[in-house]
């Protein structure tokens, strides 16, 4: 009972942070341009921000290996308020930029929630609770973008000052109420040299290859996402207001799967087997999505999409928790948030070049060979018996 009921803080805590994170969105652009940005340095807000994910995720997973998930939680969570503070006074784009950059480094800290999950929870139960933080994440991007546009017609900078006052009442409510998880292992050798950590874990072939199914599929995901409403605005005479209902349709999707339907699919069927359904109904949803013909066509091939991402994302995630040490969860899920941050850096440029200079379906079409790549490697890895990973440090592989 007391894991559920951190399970229930950690969603509601995971939830406002990403709702806060979503109001900013659909008006930064625009927030950009307003202080005298071109449009092609307002892709810097994007990438920078992954970017900082990239080398903060495993930092922020390693510190909370050594030092206590709720700690560095918490740290996180009022950096992220800062950051915010200081996007919605921005007078310049060099400070809109800087704010992006420290809220990026400060919301690496999923891989402390996913860790947090893999504490209190038993291995057979595990890919319901990353369900459950996938599943925060998606409500907070349905609800987000809605509440951001709305403010935005108070002041530009008011979805900002806004996503500021919550990540703070979010991170007292957290100092409040979120205990620190009693099933979390702490090695004695945990100030050992990082470095060697990092190589120990990266040497075995179960988390190697849920890392690279990790990149492939967000790679190819991200490239959709930065591409997907010019595809329906050019292709299917969708406008804004539409395309906006469509990602809504995806998250709404995503949210019903992690949050309902991933622990019974668990048990039925096992991580493994729903990742490769997850990462191949992708792959096939992707190649559908430039000849769909009409928009009922379009919004048919979008629904596979949105389920095997919701499939997929919490059984890598849980898979990658069961390769890994009970001491060494935060940091081997930082890696994983890291490869995810470094599809995001690559996808969106990618896939908006590819669709601006060569054809529209290529980002689709590539996208789909990544995934099917992504699918066959997820065939290959080893689980349970034949990897023998177990969550005690006595038991490793």
């Amino acid at each position: 009972m007391k894991n559920r009921s951190s399970l229930a803080i950690l969603f509601v805590i995971v939830f406002v942070d990403l709702l806060g994170f979503g109001m900013v969105i659909p008006v930064m652009p625009l927030y950009a341009k307003a202080l005298g940005a071109s449009e092609a340095w307002t892709g810097l807000l994007s990438t920078g921000y992954s970017a900082m994910q990239f080398v903060f995720a495993p930092i922020w997973g390693r510190l909370s290996d050594r030092v206590g998930r709720r700690p560095v939680l918490l740290v996180s969570i009022f950096m992220t308020a800062a950051a915010f503070l200081v996007y919605g006074l921005a007078g310049s784009f060099a400070v809109l930029l800087a704010s992006r950059l420290f809220a990026g480094a400060a919301t690496a800290n999923i891989a402390i929630a996913r860790a947090f999950v893999a504490d209190v929870t038993p291995p057979e139960g595990r890919a319901r609770g990353m369900g459950l933080i996938g599943a925060a994440f998606g409500l907070g991007f349905v609800l987000g973008p809605a509440a951001g546009s709305a403010l935005s017609h108070v002041s530009i900078s008011a979805p900002g000052l806004a996503a500021a006052a919550l990540a703070l009442l979010n991170g007292v409510a957290a100092w409040i109420v979120l205990p620190e998880p009693e099933q979390r292992t702490v090695r004695a050798e945990a100030s050992r040299n990082r470095f060697t950590a990092f190589f120990h874990e990266m040497g075995r072939p179960g988390i190697r290859r849920v890392i690279l199914v990790y990149f492939l599929s967000v790679l190819a995901f991200s490239a959709m996402e930065a591409t997907y409403a010019f595809l329906a605005k050019e292709r299917y005479g969708l406008d804004q207001a539409r395309v906006g209902l469509l990602f809504a349709y995806i998250g709404v999707i995503v949210v019903v799967v992690q949050g309902g339907l991933i622990g019974r699919l668990t048990r039925r069927f096992g991580e493994k087997p729903l990742l490769v359904a997850g990462v191949a109904l992708q792959a096939v949803a992707l190649a559908a999505l430039p000849f769909a013909g009409t928009v009922a066509g379009l919004a048919l091939a979008t629904a596979p999409l949105a389920v095997g991402s919701g499939l997929s994302q919490p059984s890598l995630s849980s898979l990658l928790s069961r390769f890994a040490r009970a001491d060494e969860q935060g940091g081997t899920l930082g890696i994983g948030e890291s490869a995810a941050a470094f599809g995001r850096i690559i996808g969106p440029e990618t896939g908006t070049w590819t669709f601006g200079r060569w054809s529209q379906a290529f980002p689709y079409v590539g996208g789909a060979a990544l995934m099917a790549l992504a699918a066959l490697v997820s065939a290959t890895v080893r689980t349970a018996g034949d990897e023998a990973a177990s969550p005690l440090p006595a038991q490793e592989a």
